[in-house]
């Protein structure tokens, strides 16, 4: 069998932001500082490294104006997720120039996350992206429940194409396309990023699975199948979504990592170095790190 496999492969690690949001227990913010300059050392160049969200409702994310004024470099790109327009207005005091917003694909997925139908926060969205494009910004959009809703069940892979065709009409550089309740299975993965990648051959594409049901790795070899050569992933396997209980978290990047490089896909990252910035952030963790090539490396 000829498998489609692409000769290189782009990791954008989400651990800083999406993997620390949900930890009950403050980090401290210079070991966050510690967590992304030893990812960047490893060879991470595209990183999600904090959110300017409400400290009221995300306080593990109240050090954000520190983080980007002292993690910003220009071998990186460092995003920074902004979901509506106060936290743009702080993205544009900061000298970030790469930003990411999120949209659920689900109605009442998006009304429990930010209180908000999904046509309400695309309309809230567009203006912001196209000012944030003006100023020459790298927009990246994150659409969650994209295969599986924690409330409405199976996500038509049409209404998922349409929210696409908004945010490519909108102008973002980017779709982050997620599995956000870990649900997918390889087949659902290769179709839905099939018809994306055929409906969107000038954007980036990039798939977002979480590792709940220990699926993920599957769904990235399928995605692959269908030309995405673009994966989001969280060192130590860190996160998790707060509406889908059992969740184990992001799929993590040390294990993906090592999935592509026996497949002979260059990543650009060093193992070992990936594995010194998980040790920084693991003794702060609520959890274990549950990552199959870390657990290894630690017996």
């Amino acid at each position: 069998m000829q498998l489609n496999l692409p000769k290189k492969v782009t990791i954008i690690e989400v651990g800083p932001r999406d993997g620390l949001q949900n930890e009950k227990s403050f980090i401290p913010t210079d070991i966050k500082k510690q967590f992304i300059n030893s990812l960047k050392k490893a060879g991470i160049k595209e990183m999600e490294i904090t959110s300017f969200v409400s400290p009221k409702w995300v306080p593990q994310m109240s050090d954000a104006a520190e983080i980007v004024a002292d993690c910003l470099d220009n071998q990186t790109l460092n995003i920074v997720l902004a979901p509506n327009q106060k936290g743009v207005d702080r993205v544009l005091e900061s000298d970030c120039k790469a930003v990411a917003v999120f949209v659920g694909v689900s109605n009442t997925f998006n009304k429990k996350n930010i209180n908000k139908t999904t046509t309400e926060s695309l309309d809230e969205l567009k203006p912001i992206i196209q000012h944030l494009k003006k100023q020459q910004f790298f927009v990246r959009a994150c659409i969650s429940t994209s295969f599986y809703c924690p409330y409405e069940g199976k996500v038509n892979e049409s209404e998922v194409i349409k929210l696409c065709s908004e945010f490519v009409a909108a102008g973002v550089d980017e779709l982050s396309v997620a599995d956000t309740i870990g649900m997918a299975t390889p087949d659902e993965s290769y179709s839905l990023f099939s018809k994306l990648k055929a409906a969107f051959p000038n954007i980036l594409l990039t798939a977002h699975f979480h590792d709940t049901r220990k699926l993920a790795l599957t769904n990235i070899f399928a995605a692959l199948q269908a030309g995405i050569d673009r994966f989001d992933t969280s060192a130590g396997g860190l996160g998790g979504c707060p509406f889908a209980p059992g969740a184990t978290g992001n799929v993590a990047t040390e294990d993906v990592v090592y999935l592509l490089e026996r497949m002979g896909i260059e990543t650009g990252i060093d193992l070992e170095k990936l594995l010194l910035a998980v040790d920084i952030i693991s003794p702060l963790l609520s959890r274990k790190i549950e990552s199959t090539y870390y657990r290894l490396q630690h017996v």
